[in-house]
């Protein structure tokens, strides 16, 4: 009994250290996508997944045809020389031997998927005023469990409002549309939710690990669910005669993702308590809406709901869970020892691991809120329109973070500021005297290592050391990884462009709108989306037709010898992905530096979720645990010093010593037989897919 009760505490410890704790992540198809670049030519892409083995090579198939020589190591993607529009599949090949095809892509006609949606049928204003529908904001998650991602999109009415304009404005809808235009559900927002950036942050993710993504939004009376199911009062109407809604309830509700029924509804918090006490008596302030996704606890992702930023801020995490909504901490500047993070938000935030524990904090621009709800830091220079966190100087340790200011004649001296991400401290900044609108951040000249960051108004183009290097300077928008080096272009608009870093000035290499695409949001000018939705590495772009009749996602066309395994298994490219929508929508950034000169990608500590699908090694059934539920195992050692270990199940396995040393890493593609190198000890497996890490103990004879 006494060394069982010394074991424990250990085994605990070590089970809940940043080593063992793997984030949640979806388990996605290949990914194959073939597109017709050229008169005799298909370009084929694919994903690598984080979960990947190094050594992992693959063979492209066009039907039943293998059209690469020699299995392919240094990239995922592959141009093959013929006219045929045939079928495209991959298939990986481990230690010399093939595993199971992925699944099938026919051939594009052109460098974009249409994807009809259907926008619904415009209305008039109590006032009498007529509007219509414009598809906006766009998110992404596997809704149904297949592998693949889905399309979540924003419906704006075509009298929507900023929060300091008065008007009527008409619902929002949320529609949920596969890839190929099969619409799953229509959720109708109701009347009592305005129309407008700032009202309606909609977050798509799976939030309880059951491999479908969920929908979290704020509702009100009157929402009305894919089925037809009322929240509240349906014939409830808190407008006024300015068109807000400044009384009634509000509702944070938690959607099914494949059916758009609701799940679980709860009490929006903060509730907006007087209007008054938010900054403004009309409005504005009291419903100025962001939100996020973060791992809170290592593992699992949290939805994170925010309210305010000009004056009184406040944040709160919710975890869903078995089916329970509920409260993980709520983060208020009213709260005695606060008051400093009063005023210091942005029109968004950002997500992060930015102190190596493996829990993320959140970014809500000048100030910082750390993993377990207390505040991180606040730095006390002011709200912003654009933030940007990344590694963008590698020789730091660390990421860092780029961000503009509102008002640095009241705040401090910064218009423009560069900051470690982890304390908040400023390492250099560009002074201003009146507003810095927007900020970019992204690898666009490779003759300096690390990101090169710029802002609107004042400066030009800076190095991360702060050494300015051009005066000139590119837009301010979106970045996208587009071509086949590792610098970062750039998206404004419906205008695709590469810095010119020997001229100062951009190259255009593709114009959207010439294929009837459309952006959103006036002057922001922002894609539907930017993510890593299929193919390699880099990323794809989901913009409205003019029309606003489909979607059109593009993708590149061009050859790359960079293998990265896909950013959507890089955890917080992937809740910024998630968060892209909120308010002033931001591009995403992965956890590393990412750009000319970087070291390989480190492997990202993930556990997918969600069943196996046509794409993994081998078509054997998914192992729940490689071992019984209860006790740790014993494996007796006396002659052989061989053993087995019942990991069977297409998935990678990593044993770890006590010391959190890895022993041995490989694949689980049935039972395992391990050999002498195990002296006697408790020694700790993870099992890709399986419920979590499991303990075992080998006694030495």
């Amino acid at each position: 009994m006494r060394k069982k009760s010394i074991l424990l505490p250990f085994l605990l410890l070590l089970l809940h250290s940043p080593l063992f704790a793997q984030k949640q992540m979806e388990r996605l198809n290949r990914g194959v996508v073939a597109v017709r670049s050229s008169a005799g030519q298909v370009y084929i892409g694919w994903r690598l997944f984080g979960t990947d083995p190094s050594n992992i090579a693959f063979n492209v198939y066009r039907g039943s045809v293998k059209v690469n020589p020699t299995p392919i190591t240094n990239s995922t993607n592959y141009v093959d020389n013929t006219t045929a529009n045939a079928s495209y599949t991959v298939r990986p090949v481990l230690n010399g031997q093939e595993q199971a095809a992925s699944e099938s892509a026919t051939v594009w006609a052109q460098q974009y998927l249409t994807i009809p949606i259907q926008p619904p049928a415009g209305g008039t204003t109590p006032d009498g005023v007529a509007y219509t529908y414009n598809a906006n904001d766009c998110s992404t998650g596997d809704l149904d469990g297949d592998g693949q991602y889905d399309i979540v999109l924003k419906w704006d009415p075509s009298n929507s409002k900023d929060n300091s304009q008065s008007g009527y404005t008409g619902n929002v809808y949320l529609d949920a549309y596969k890839l190929n235009g099969t619409r799953l559900w229509r959720i109708d927002l109701g009347r009592n939710i305005r129309a407008g950036a700032h009202y309606t942050q909609f977050m798509v993710y799976d939030l309880d690990g059951d491999g479908r993504a969920e929908l979290a939004c704020k509702t009100a009376d009157g929402t009305r669910d894919a089925a037809g199911a009322v929240i509240g009062d349906p014939n409830a109407d808190y407008r006024n005669s300015s068109g807000y809604v400044l009384s009634g309830p509000e509702f944070l509700t938690i959607f099914n993702g494949q059916t758009g029924r609701i799940m679980a509804t709860t009490d929006y918090l903060p509730a907006r308590g007087t209007v008054s006490s938010w900054g403004d008596n009309y409005g504005n302030r009291v419903d100025r809406f962001i939100a996020a996704v973060a791992y809170l606890d290592g593992v699992r992702p949290s939805l994170i709901m925010g309210r305010g930023y000009y004056t009184r801020l406040v944040r709160v995490a919710w975890d869903w869970r078995n089916g329970q909504l509920t409260r993980r901490w709520t983060f208020d500047s009213n709260t005695s020892g606060n008051n400093g993070y009063a005023g210091q938000g942005n029109h968004q935030m950002t997500v992060g691991d930015v102190d190596g524990d493996g829990k993320d904090e959140i970014c809500n621009g000048p100030s910082a809120i750390n993993d377990n709800g207390t505040g991180l830091y606040v730095n006390g220079l002011g709200h912003g329109d654009a933030l940007h966190m990344t590694d963008m100087d590698p020789d730091r340790p660390g990421q860092e973070l780029w961000q503009c200011h509102e008002t640095p004649s009241q705040y401090g001296v910064y218009g423009l500021e560069f900051r470690d991400a982890r304390t908040g401290q400023p390492l250099w900044g560009v002074p201003a005297t009146t507003d810095v609108g927007r900020a970019m951040a992204a690898d666009i000249d490779p003759r300096y290592k690390g990101l090169e960051v710029w802002g609107a108004s004042v400066g030009g183009v800076f190095t991360c050391k702060g050494v300015q290097i051009s005066s000139s300077k590119p837009s301010v928008n979106f970045g996208i990884w587009w071509d086949g080096d590792l610098s970062r272009e750039l998206l404004d608009g419906v205008n695709l462009d590469k810095w010119n870093y020997t001229s100062n000035n951009t190259t255009r290499l593709v114009t959207f709108s010439s294929f009837g695409a459309a952006s959103n949001n006036g002057t922001k000018a922002n894609p539907g989306l930017t993510a890593d939705l299929l193919g390699d590495w880099r990323e794809e772009v989901v913009l409205r037709s003019s029309d606003n009749t489909k979607l059109l996602l593009f993708t590149t066309v061009i050859p790359t010898s960079t293998r990265i395994y896909t950013l959507m298994h890089d955890p917080q490219y992937r809740v910024a992905v998630a968060w892209q929508n909120s308010a002033y929508n931001q591009p995403p950034h992965p956890g590393f530096y990412l750009g000319t000169g970087m070291a390989a990608p480190p492997s990202p500590n993930i556990l997918l979720t969600g069943t196996p699908t046509g794409n993994n090694y081998t078509p054997l059934p998914p192992v729940k645990s490689p071992f019984p539920a209860q006790a740790p195992p014993v494996y007796p050692n006396p002659f052989a010093h061989t053993f087995t270990l019942n990991v069977k199940g297409d998935f990678n396995y990593v044993i770890y010593d006590q010391a959190g040393q890895m022993i041995e890493k490989g694949m689980a593609t049935d039972q395992k037989t391990m050999g002498a190198q195990l002296g006697s000890g408790i020694y700790v497996i993870k099992v890709d897919g399986g419920t979590g890490p499991q303990t075992f103990k080998v006694i030495k004879q």
